[in-house]
This record gives structure tokens, sequence and C-alpha cells, in this order.
């Protein structure tokens, strides 16, 4: 693949994803995209959760088939409605990762606003979220086999389950937060030191390096956590090793503590 001019990706991302009179993301935000977009074809992370703005999925099917345009690799990525988002994930990756999910390469730590502190959990102490995670892997080794059919789109109606947990898993975390739905919208990360970690790639020369992952571990729990971050991040080193679009991996990580964390 060779590379692609800034300037085309930016034009693919204000011409579709523009919302009414507001044109598109802005420029920072159209490269960044580009690049997380091409990280999950590469297989670098599971799939790329589209906040930016309201913009629904035949948008971001027209964005996507823009790209693939410019010479990116997007035919048989997906869209997946979730709730009240979208995801666009390849299903073949994405599929993997979650069969390692299941055999416990992911960490839950509870957060329930009901707790006095972060606890530690698993995916078999919360039955109903593993068998939606299942089902979710159902769902996309389904979509592998339609997936020369282009950019498809599917719709899932989750249960009662915690889409913050879903989404942070999705998303290819190695430790995901979850917490007890009945027990409020808040959490016990208030004034809790965090251990933030980052990992980012260079992509197009000149621009800005690309975010593939952001999340954080309550600081006094990263002991307990500390070899499904060192697992992810052998993972990550593996994946960029074969592959030739992105380089200069950093993985960095600090300490904070807020006020108020909102998931």
């Amino acid at each position: 693949m060779s590379t692609p001019s800034p300037q085309l990706l930016v034009a693919a991302a204000q011409q579709t994803l523009g919302m009414g009179k507001r044109k598109g993301p802005p420029r920072a935000v159209c490269l960044h995209l580009a690049g997380e977009v091409l990280a999950v074809a590469r297989g670098l992370k599971p799939a790329v959760l589209y906040d930016w703005n309201s913009a629904g999925v035949l948008a971001l099917q027209t964005y996507l088939k823009e790209l693939q345009g410019v010479g990116f690799p997007t035919a048989g990525l997906h869209i997946l409605e979730i709730g009240e988002s979208n995801l666009i994930v390849s299903p073949e990756h994405a599929g993997q990762h979650l069969e390692r999910v299941l055999l416990g390469a992911v960490a839950l730590v509870d957060i329930s606003c009901s707790r006095p502190h972060p606890s530690v959990s698993s995916l078999d102490q919360l039955p109903d979220l593993k068998s939606l995670i299942a089902e979710i892997l159902t769902h996309f080794r389904g979509l592998q086999k339609d997936a020369s059919l282009g950019v498809s789109h599917s719709k899932l109606h989750p249960s009662d389950c915690n889409l913050c947990t879903v989404y942070g898993i999705l998303l290819g975390y190695p430790v995901s937060y979850t917490f007890h739905l009945n027990h409020g919208d808040g959490n016990c990360l208030a004034m809790t030191p965090l251990r933030v970690f980052t990992a980012q790639v260079s992509w197009l020369p000149g621009q800005l390096p690309v975010l593939l992952y952001s999340f954080s571990v309550p600081e006094s729990l990263f002991p307990a956590l500390r070899d499904f971050v060192r697992v992810w991040e052998k993972d990550l080193r593996t994946g960029l090793r074969t592959q030739s679009v992105f380089a200069d991996l950093s993985i960095s990580s600090e300490i904070v503590t807020l006020p108020a964390v909102a998931l």
C-alpha cells in the first residue's frame, strides 16, 4: 500500500461525515480517524468507536468506500451498531480477539459506586456478559463468510449488560471497567490514582502520531493486572513487526488522580 495523500484522507471524511450544514471533522480528526481505521484493517486493534458526531451508518459506509477509493484496505470491514454507538470492526481480527477474551485474556475491574474502592473481577463472575461476548463472537464468525461484500453493517440489541464494559472489550483493552447498572451511574474512581496507558505509532510523514490505545487501571491494582498489560503490549509489538505501514511504536504511562472520572 502506497502512502496516501493527507489531502485525500481529509476530503474523504469531510465530504461524507458532515452533519447538515456543518462541515465534517477537523483536519487532525480526519487524519487520526483514517489512521485508526487502517490499524483495524491491519489487525493492530479489533475496532474503533466513531464518536466525533452523530454521523450514521450510511455516512460511515460511504466514508469507508471513499477510503477504499484512495487505496485503503477497507473491503471486509464491518460497521457494528450496538446500543447507540457505531464501531468499525474487522470481523476476522475482532473474532480472534474475542476468542482470547473468552479464554481469560482480559481482566475486569469492578468500579460500582457502592464499592469503597475498585476490585479485580473476571468474565466468569459475570455470566450475562460472558454470554453476550460469545454471542458477538458467533456474529463475527458469520460475517467473515460475507467479507467479499464490501463494507457491511449489522445491529445488535444487547440485553441489560453494561455496554461500557462491552465497548472496552471490543476496543481491545487488556483491562475493562465494569459496574452494576442497578447501583446507579456513578463509580468509585474519584480521587483514585489511575495509571493511564497510551500507545501511539507514526504513520504519515510530517503528521501527528496515531493514538492506537488509551486506557487506565487503578494504580493500587496494577500489580495484580500487570501480566494482562504485558501480554497486550507483547501482542501489539508482534503485530507491528508483521506490517510495514506503521512504525515507531511508543507505549507510555502516567499516574493521574481526578475529582471525577467519566466513562
